[in-house]
């Protein structure tokens, strides 16, 4: 193995499923400027995703409807020629 290629920044971080608010502690080199009150009584950062196994179609066997927050407008908004 290479020395020195994989990061040593890992740290408990909790990961919180937007949609159906499902969230679980994982370690993770993810930043986040969030921090959330976890189950054990501790503070941990959150990065909150869009959609996790728990939601997933895939996983789940069922479509659901995410609303994504606007990502459409957000991206015209974004791009739109000034």
């Amino acid at each position: 193995m290479k020395k020195d290629i994989h990061p040593s920044s890992y740290r408990l971080v909790v990961f919180k499923d937007m949609s159906n608010e499902h969230a679980f502690l994982t370690r993770s080199t993810a930043n986040s400027k969030e921090t959330i009150m976890w189950e054990d009584g501790n503070e941990y950062p959150v990065v909150k995703v869009e959609i996790s196994n728990t939601s997933h179609p895939f996983y789940t066997g069922k479509s659901i409807f995410v609303d994504t927050a606007g990502r459409i407008e957000k991206f015209r908004k974004r791009y739109e020629k000034k």
